[in-house]
C-alpha cells in the first residue's frame, strides 16, 4: 500500500476514533440535561453511563462467546474493515432510535428516559464492536514498526474528541454560550427548552455514523483486515464471566425496582436509597470477587481458563474496570458538584467548560505520552515534554474561547499541568512507574478536593483528567506482560473491563444522594490508590520472575 493511500485509510479510520470521544464525554453534559428534564435523582442520571459503558462489557462478551461456540474468532472471519462498518450501522441505529424515543416526550416521563437509555445502549454496542476491529486495524495500515506511531494518532483525535463533546453538546441544548447563565428548570417550564434539541443533536451524530460507514464499506484503499489467526478457548473463564453478568442483571433488576411505583417529583425512601447504596456496592463486588476467585482456582488447575489463570492479566481487568470507573465517575458527577453553592452553584451551561478542560487533561497527557515514540534527541524529548503539554493546553482554551465561552478562570490549571509534566519526567516512559507516580498523584488530588472548597477543590478534581490521561496503555502493557500465545485473548478481556464506567459512576452517585457529592469522591480516591497499588505489586511480581 502506498504512503498516500495509508493516509487517505488513516484518516477514515481516525473517524471512528473522534467518534467514541465525542459521544463518551458528550454523555456528561446530556446526563445534566436529562437529569432536570426528566426529575431524576444523581443516581439515576447515572444510569446514561451505565447503559452506554455496560453495553460495551456485553458487547465484548457476547463476541467472545459466539467466537467460543463457533472455535473461530468471529471478527477474523468477518475482517477487521466490515466489523467497523457493522458497527458504525449499529451505532447508527440506536442513534435513529434515540429519535423515536423522546418524540413526544413531556418533561418528567421517566418511561422515555428507559427508552432513552435503550438507546444509548445500541449505540454502546455499535462503539463496542468498532473498538473491537479498530486497534488491531491500524496496525494493517503500513509497517508494523510505525504501528505505535498511528494508535498514538489516533489516540491524539479521540482526545480532541473529548474535548470538542461537551462544548458542542452544550451549544446544541442550551444554544450559545451568551445563555450560559439561562436556568434549566425555569427554561423547561416555560416551554423553550424540549427534547427536540436532543433530536437535532442525534439526527446529526445518526447522519455522521451512516457516512463513516458508507465511508468505510465504500473505499477501496481500506484492507479487508481478515484473518486466520488460531483461537484459544476459554470455557471455564466464560463461564466466570457469565456468571458475573448474572449476578449484576440479578442486582440491578433490583436496583431499579426501588424506583417502581415512584410519582412524578416523588422521592425515595431512606431505606430504598440505603438498600440502592448497598446493591450498587453488592455490584462491585460481584466484579472484584468474581475476577480474583476465578484467578485462585485457575491457580490450582489452569486448564480452560485460558488468559485469566495469569494473575498479572487479572489484576489489570480489574485496573482497567477501576481506570475507566473513576476517569467517567470524575466528570460525570462534576455536573452535581459544581451546582453546590461551595463550588459556584453553576447552571448546567456554564459548567461545559470545566467537563471539556477535564477531557482535555486527558488530550493534554496522551500527546506528551506520544512524544517517545518519535524517537527525538534526550535534550529535544526533554524541551518537547514542556512545550507539547502548554500547546495543548492552549488548544483546549482556544476551542471554548471560539465557542464563546469565557476562559480566564481556567489559567490556574496550568499549575496542574506542571505537575503532570513533573510526573512524565520522574516516570522515565517506563510503564509501572509512570503509573505507580500519577495513581498517588490522582489520590493527592482527590484528597485535596476532598478537604478543600472552592477553586482549590475543582482544580484538584479537573486534575484527574491528566493523571487518568496515560493509564490506559500503561495498564494494558503491563497486564498482557508474559502472556504468550493468550495474549490476544488477554486484550479481549480487558477491554470487556470497560464495565467500571457503568458500575462505579452510579455507585459514586447514589453515594452522593445520601452523604453529598462533595464527599463522594472518596470512590474516587480509592480508585487512584488501587491503580498505584498495582503498578507496584504488579511489576514487583513480574520482576521476582526475570
Amino acid at each position: 500500500m502506498s504512503t498516500k493511500s495509508n493516509q487517505s485509510a488513516l484518516f477514515t479510520l481516525t473517524t471512528v476514533f473522534f467518534f467514541w470521544g465525542f459521544i463518551a464525554a458528550g454523555n456528561s453534559v446530556f446526563l445534566g440535561f436529562c437529569k432536570e428534564y426528566f426529575s431524576l435523582d444523581q443516581f439515576q442520571s447515572q444510569l446514561i453511563e451505565f447503559a452506554f459503558y455496560g453495553a460495551y462489557f456485553i458487547g465484548a462478551l457476547m463476541l467472545f462467546m459466539f467466537s467460543s461456540i463457533a472455535k473461530t474468532d468471529i471478527m477474523n472471519k468477518w475482517g477487521l474493515k466490515n466489523g467497523i462498518v457493522y458497527g458504525l450501522i449499529l451505532s447508527a441505529f440506536g442513534a435513529g432510535a434515540m429519535i423515536t424515543a423522546v418524540t413526544g416526550a413531556e418533561p418528567g416521563d421517566s418511561s422515555a428516559f428507559g427508552f432513552v437509555l435503550g438507546s444509548l445502549f445500541i449505540v454502546g454496542l455499535g462503539f463496542s464492536l468498532q473498538q473491537t476491529a479498530a486497534n488491531p486495524f491500524a496496525l494493517l495500515l503500513g509497517e508494523p514498526e510505525k504501528g505505535s506511531h498511528r494508535l498514538n494518532l489516533a489516540g491524539g483525535v479521540n482526545s480532541l474528541g473529548t474535548t470538542i463533546g461537551p462544548i458542542i453538546v452544550t451549544l446544541i441544548l442550551f444554544g450559545t454560550a451568551a445563555k450560559a447563565d439561562i436556568s434549566i428548570e425555569e427554561e423547561i417550564a416555560k416551554g423553550n427548552l424540549t427534547l427536540a434539541q436532543v433530536q437535532y443533536l442525534y439526527m446529526a451524530v445518526g447522519g455522521l455514523f451512516i457516512a463513516a460507514a458508507g465511508l468505510f464499506f465504500f473505499s477501496k484503499k481500506l484492507p479487508s483486515g481478515k484473518a486466520d489467526s488460531e483461537f484459544h478457548g476459554a470455557k471455564k473463564a466464560m463461564v466466570a464471566l457469565l456468571t458475573i453478568t448474572m449476578l449484576l442483571v440479578v442486582i440491578f433488576f433490583f436496583v431499579f425496582r426501588q424506583y417502581l411505583g415512584l410519582g412524578e417529583g416523588e422521592k425515595l425512601s431512606a431505606s430504598s436509597e440505603m438498600s440502592i447504596l448497598w446493591l450498587s456496592f453488592a455490584g462491585l463486588l460481584v466484579v472484584v470477587g468474581g475476577l480474583l476467585l476465578s484467578n485462585m482456582i485457575a491457580k490450582k488447575s489452569n486448564d480452560g481458563w485460558g488468559a485469566m489463570k495469569y494473575p498479572q492479566l487479572v489484576l489489570g481487568m480489574l485496573a482497567i474496570f477501576t481506570y475507566v470507573g473513576v476517569e467517567v465517575s470524575i466528570q460525570s458527577n462534576l455536573g452535581a458538584l459544581l451546582k453546590l453553592p461551595d463550588f459556584g452553584a453553576m447552571s448546567d451551561a456554564q459548567i461545559a467548560p470545566y467537563i471539556s478542560m477535564y477531557w482535555g487533561g486527558l488530550m493534554i497527557g496522551r500527546w506528551t505520552g506520544a512524544i517517545a515514540v518519535f524517537n527525538p534527541s534526550n535534550q529535544m524529548k526533554k524541551i518537547l515534554m514542556i512545550l507539547v503539554p502548554y500547546v495543548a493546553f492552549g488548544v483546549v482554551l482556544s476551542l471554548n474561547f471560539i465557542s464563546g465561552f469565557k476562559v480566564t478562570h481556567l489559567f490556574v490549571f496550568a499549575i496542574c499541568v506542571a505537575v503532570q509534566i513533573a510526573g512524565f519526567f520522574i516516570g522515565k516512559d517506563r510503564p509501572a512507574p509512570t503509573l505507580k507516580i500519577f495513581g498517588i498523584l490522582g489520590v493527592s488530588a482527590m484528597i485535596i478536593g476532598l478537604v478543600t472548597t472552592g477553586e482549590v477543590a475543582i482544580f484538584a478534581f479537573l486534575s484527574g483528567g491528566l493523571f487518568c490521561s496515560i493509564m490506559w496503555p500503561s495498564i494494558f502493557a503491563l497486564s498482557l506482560n508474559g502472556l504468550g500465545k493468550f495474549t490476544s485473548q488477554g486484550s479481549a478481556f480487558l477491554v470487556m473491563m470497560i464495565l467500571g464506567g457503568a458500575i462505579i459512576p452510579p455507585l459514586q452517585g447514589k453515594l452522593g444522594d445520601i452523604i453529598g457529592m462533595h464527599s463522594s469522591y472518596i470512590v474516587c480516591t480509592l480508585c487512584f490508590a488501587y491503580l498505584a497499588f498495582f503498578a507496584w505489586y504488579v511489576n514487583k511480581k513480574l520482576q521476582s520472575k526475570t
